[in-house]
């Protein structure tokens, strides 16, 4: 058995301290038994370093809590959410009393695990343990380029810091050792992190699998580190506070030795991790507290004056900081227009004008069109920032002149993540969280499996967050199955919240930044390719503004041709007239087209580059008498918010022959095509040649498409 389980127990003290301290824990554990169901081990052990945190440390506004420069504090070990509900409750947050009572229950504002936009306070989404600690990187990212952006002598508008309490689990986790080397190499010195070293994991002690010095490895990714001994010395937590406070070059973890539910019968062992202990067992902990024992939710009048200070102490603090502003905007009148813009997260007028329409344009990757997008978009969206997973090349994600993301240029806008798609995911979310800006990151869609759980908590949080995923079919080439992605769109479109568009030429790719910029509170992933992409010849068919509603015809069925008629190519080679007039899409659905339109037989369903493939195929069956509609459909989410009428309008009803055609898997088409359509589709792995060679050979031509068209017919 450590050390750390043998600690003795503190006996309980009369002061005021003790008091608050001892309220958060049986708040905590009244909570969980009333529900029974939680985690009693973290709140009951970690309760003396967060009111010390709480209490004499962070700067935040009960009443507000959004404002701006206000101190972030994360529990990324989520499991442990009745410690933070307590905390939110007391120091006098919109949670009342209540909401503590129902804990865990439908429709409460205390879910098991903190939910970010459910309740006021609560800064991230926590409980896939790592998260958490990787969330906090990103916002101490993005308060950093803020500072260096707007800070002037004199004038610190943004100088708070993000702490966080994390456990042994999220230290074990792989997201959290990328987020923390990439954190010391950003030299964040304004990351604390107070460490839960409690021993203990659910299985038993945490040398069962757990046996590393920690401190020596955060000091090797050049973190500061502090050991505090005794979790219930309140002066030896407020002193390594302090000193990290101290060190403005490094970010600083605290290891704060402490017992797993600390009062309770089996404290220090795996049975104080989970599960409510027991009407007895409540008894018998508040009992070694001192407290009164058959008392549920008791708060004692001085404990709750105590933190109920925070909501004075914090109005004060943010009025100091809002009078900061006011003279920053008389010294800094321009600086100050952008700090108000900023903080309010306002789209500068106009931005829109500044997409790239496209139309003169040669065929290029739309991995390539993207970067154009970015580019020509950053001048005028200076909320822009982003970058790739070592990748910035391939991705096409560099702010042109935006200067790199570095320790001691925190101005810059280009982020080197490294080869850490997991953090970087993760990071990004914290980016969004902290405010103010909006992030982006690149990396091969295949890639996306190491990024999954952050993208997923970033939908669940409704945050805004584009990833710019390139390499996106067997199309990419001579690098074979390992990086050619084949079931990864559809498993990102499970994904509920997340709008994944994936465009079939430079026009749509513009479209698709658009619809990615506006969506203020989800995430958007681009699917891009790397082969190069012909423009589609928007004077004969349907404007790409048409991808705002997800799916569009982008060619209607036309009088058929004879047999002998000289097929006409539906996509540019290069150059080209302006549109037409009237060749935008119409909010009905319908297209412009080559001929009069007449009522299809057939309807080919694309996305992204076999968009092209359906489009030359709509032609040979048009040739053969076959009267086809093509859909472009680079949305599947966004089509599906359309109202019915819209949806029936591109896909009626009474037209069964539907073939769909996308380099992945057959999953999620089916609801489109329906019981009689088919799938030209790919259900195995890729296979390493040209990129051309390799759509050919597993069934993305022409001849096969026409194969199974005229099987539906």
């Amino acid at each position: 058995m450590s050390a750390t389980v043998q600690q003795e127990n503190t006996p309980p003290t009369p002061d005021l301290d003790q008091l608050c301290i001892n309220t958060i824990r049986t708040l905590s554990l009244d909570a969980i038994q009333k529900a029974e169901s939680g985690h009693p081990g973290l709140p009951l052990g970690a309760a003396p370093m967060a009111y010390v945190l709480w209490a004499r440390f962070m700067r935040h506004n009960p009443q507000n809590p959004k404002w701006e420069n206000r101190d972030r504090f994360l529990l990324s070990a989520g499991h442990g959410s009745m410690l933070l509900y307590s905390l939110l409750y007391l120091t006098g947050y919109d949670l009342p009393l209540d909401e503590l009572k129902n804990f865990r229950q439908f429709g409460s504002k205390t879910p098991g695990h903190p939910e970010y936009g459910l309740t006021p306070g609560v800064e991230i989404t926590t409980g896939p343990l790592g998260q958490g600690f990787a969330n906090g990187v990103g916002m101490a990212m993005g308060a950093a380029h803020l500072g260096a952006k707007f800070n002037q002598q004199d004038f610190p508008l943004i100088d708070h810091y993000v702490y966080a309490i994390v456990s042994d689990g999220d230290l074990m986790e792989g997201v959290a050792a990328e987020a923390a080397s990439l954190a010391g190499h950003l030299k964040l010195g304004k990351l604390i992190y107070l460490y839960d070293d409690n021993n203990v994991t659910i299985e038993g002690f945490t040398n069962l699998a757990f046996s590393e010095d920690v401190p020596g490895r955060f000091e090797s990714y050049g973190w500061h580190t502090l050991t505090v001994e005794d979790g219930n010395d309140l002066e030896s937590i407020d002193a390594a506070i302090r000193e990290a406070q101290s060190v403005s070059d490094k970010p600083s973890l605290i290891s704060v030795k402490t017992v797993i539910g600390y009062g309770m019968p089996t404290q220090g062992t795996r049975k104080a991790h989970s599960d409510a202990p027991g009407a007895e067992a409540v008894r018998e902990t508040k009992r070694h507290l001192g407290w009164p024992e058959d008392k549920q939710f008791f708060v004692p009048d001085d404990a709750l004056a105590h933190f109920r200070e925070a909501v004075d102490r914090g109005s004060q603090q943010e009025q100091q900081w809002k009078t900061l502003v006011g003279k920053y905007e008389e010294t800094h009148a321009e600086l100050g227009k952008q700090w108000r813009s900023t903080v309010k997260g306002e789209l500068p007028e106009n931005w829109e004008s500044h997409l790239p329409d496209f139309k003169d344009a040669k065929p290029v990757a739309t991995r390539v069109a993207s970067g154009e997008v970015i580019n020509a978009l950053a001048p005028h969206l200076p909320m822009l920032i982003g970058g790739s997973a070592d990748l910035g090349v391939s991705n096409n994600t560099d702010i042109k002149e935006g200067g790199d993301f570095e320790a001691g240029s925190y101005e810059g806008r280009i982020i080197h993540f490294g080869v850490r798609e997991h953090a970087m995911g993760s990071t990004l979310t914290g980016i969004s969280l902290n405010g103010g800006l909006i992030p982006y990151g690149g990396t091969f869609l295949t890639f996306s499996d190491y990024m999954r759980p952050a993208i997923r908590l970033a939908a669940l949080s409704e945050v805004q967050v584009i990833y710019v995923f390139t390499h996106d079919s067997i199309g990419l080439g001579e690098d074979g199955p390992t990086h050619q992605p084949i079931e990864h769109v559809a498993a990102l479109r499970a994904i509920p919240n997340l709008f994944v568009i994936r465009p079939a030429d430079s026009a749509e790719v513009s479209e698709a930044w658009r619809i990615a910029i506006l969506r203020r509170n989800a995430p958007t992933a681009l699917a891009l390719t790397r082969q190069k992409v012909s423009l589609i010849d928007r004077t004969r068919f349907a404007a790409a503004d048409g991808l705002r509603c997800g799916a569009y015809i982008l060619a209607e069925a036309s009088e058929v041709q004879s047999r002998e008629s000289k097929v006409q190519s539906p996509i540019r080679t290069g150059g080209g007239s302006d549109r037409v007039d009237g060749a935008v899409a119409r909010p009905s659905g319908r297209a412009q087209t080559d001929a009069a339109g007449i009522t299809p037989v057939l309807i080919l369903i694309a996305t992204g580059s076999e968009v092209s493939l359906a489009l030359e195929a709509r032609e040979k069956l048009q040739a053969e008498g076959i009267a086809t509609r093509v859909v472009s459909m680079p949305c599947c989410e966004l089509f599906d918010e359309q109202p019915a009428d819209y949806r029936n309008e591109v896909l009626p009803p009474s037209i069964t022959a539907r073939l769909a055609i996308e380099a992945g898997v057959r999953q999620g088409w089916d609801r489109y095509v329906g019981a009689t359509g088919d799938v030209v589709c790919l259900d195995r792995f890729g296979a390493s040649a040209p990129g051309d060679v390799a759509l050919r050979e597993l069934g993305f031509n022409v001849e096969n498409v026409l194969t199974k068209a005229r099987d539906l017919l």
